[in-house]
């Protein structure tokens, strides 16, 4: 059973201070919004459902085989395969560099607070490497085991879309908790699914996907990069 330390960490893993990058992306409620597909909590609550069915299952599984892997020990070989599986899972290129670039914000905060040999492994083998398998590799380092890495991941896959559905659309902020607090038993779920299957090879673990949420992501991309054009012209 993980003891008060693993329970501090995964807390202080899931909590919006820690400066993982996590909560400055809006996991594709931004796009949503911009496309009126979400405009309130009824669709709010129907997008993060489906986000953490989708993208949130997919990283709670990585982050689970993550905290696997650094327990057992795997050589750095394994660290590639496990990335290279989860960028195979990622079909937009958006949503593997907004992965990366949460996981090179969360190694840096990461190695100061529960530094190890096993991420220095890590960051050996892949020097960018996705944002859930580095949170499965911190919270195994803190004690924690695969499920309570796989909750980690789980729940930020909500938490920060739900924060950007108050800041985007000026959502009623306890509605939108509310909304989060509904999705305990789900998160439950994706949790023990993603624990159990922890242990298999990287080729193996499960690929749930969400073409939608690849599609916005790729939407909002060029967007911004037609935005940075006509800025700086």
């Amino acid at each position: 059973m993980p003891g008060p330390r693993s329970g501090l960490a995964v807390l202080a893993l899931a909590d919006s201070r820690f400066p993982g990058g996590g909560h400055v992306h809006s996991g594709g409620v931004e796009e949503a919004a911009a496309r009126g597909l979400v405009t309130g909590i009824a669709d709010l609550r129907e997008f993060l459902y489906g986000r953490l069915h989708g993208a949130g299952a997919l990283q709670a599984v990585f982050a689970a085989a993550a905290a696997h892997a650094a327990a057992r020990g795997v050589r750095q070989g394994h660290w590639l395969r496990l990335d290279a599986e989860l960028d195979a899972r990622t079909p937009s290129p958006a949503q593997r560099e907004a992965s990366r670039a949460q996981g090179r914000g969360t190694i840096r905060a990461g190695r100061a607070a529960w530094p190890s040999p096993v991420l220095s492994e890590l960051v050996a083998a892949t020097p960018r490497p996705h944002h859930p398998i580095v949170l499965g590799v911190l919270a195994a380092t803190a004690g924690s085991g695969p499920r309570e890495a796989a909750l980690t991941a789980g729940y930020l896959a909500v938490s920060g879309p739900s924060s950007a559905g108050v800041r985007l659309l000026g959502l009623d902020p306890f509605a939108v908790n509310a909304v989060v607090a509904e999705l305990a038993r789900d998160l439950d779920g994706i949790a023990d699914a993603a624990a159990s299957a922890a242990g298999l090879d990287p080729a193996d673990l499960p690929a749930p996907g969400a073409p939608a949420l690849d599609l916005l992501a790729e939407s909002h991309d060029r967007h911004h990069r037609e935005e940075v054009r006509l800025f700086a012209s």
